[in-house]
């Protein structure tokens, strides 16, 4: 099992940055792909971007492509989502997830973590 808590959400103006982070505890954090995954209110949480146990693939959604940067630090446990060019509509509560494999869909992710809110305003 992997025990996971997001930090780094906070109100910011669009076009600004913001740099998520995902704690891991455990042992076996580096066998999980991870994820990022994002809801806004009255909305279905929807796929951000993943990155397999090696950090050599990622995937994103369309929306933030080459704007957000996933990344993980396997040696401190810790999954980082880097968010340039922010714009209203990537408000949301955002969260971080482990699963055995690659995957863009939320119920292919086994453990999650409590989210982190993402205000931007315009």
């Amino acid at each position: 099992q992997v025990q996971l808590v997001e930090s780094g959400g906070g109100l910011v103006q669009a076009g600004a940055s913001l740099r998520l982070s995902c704690a891991a505890s455990g042992r076996t954090f580096s066998s999980y792909s991870m994820g990022w995954f994002r809801q806004a209110p009255g909305k279905e949480r929807d796929f951000v971007a993943t990155i397999s146990w090696s950090g050599g693939r990622t995937y994103y959604a369309d929306s933030v492509k080459g704007r957000f940067t996933i990344s993980r630090d396997n040696a401190a446990n810790t999954l980082y989502l880097q968010m340039n060019s922010l714009k209203p509509e990537d408000t949301a509560v955002y969260y971080c997830a482990a699963a055995t494999g690659v995957a863009t869909t939320s119920n292919s992710y086994s453990f999650w973590g409590q989210g982190t809110q993402v205000t931007v305003s315009s």
